[in-house]
């Protein structure tokens, strides 16, 4: 029954042309909902490299850092007494 309504309402030419812009105007909602969701992704993965970059950069001054530490007690208190701290 319904196939059959489909088929008489699409056999009227005005009826075929609503059905192409309804179908054309269905594509390009769809076509930018995807973008948005697309930019939304980027934008997510952009945040966690800045965030990974900031992350391994705190770690490098902390590695930094230790390498330059003093090795012992009596290294320490050269280094009070240098003032190199």
């Amino acid at each position: 029954m319904w196939a059959s309504l489909a088929v008489r309402l699409l056999a009227r030419p005005w009826m075929r042309r609503m059905a192409s812009i309804v179908l054309l105007a269905l594509t390009i909602a769809l076509f930018i909902i995807n973008l948005r969701r697309t930019a939304e992704r980027a934008g997510r993965a952009a945040e966690r490299l800045d965030m990974l970059e900031q992350t391994n950069a705190t770690h490098r001054q902390m590695l930094d850092a230790a390498a330059r530490r003093p090795r012992s007690r009596d290294d320490l208190l050269d280094r009070l007494r240098g003032g190199g701290f």
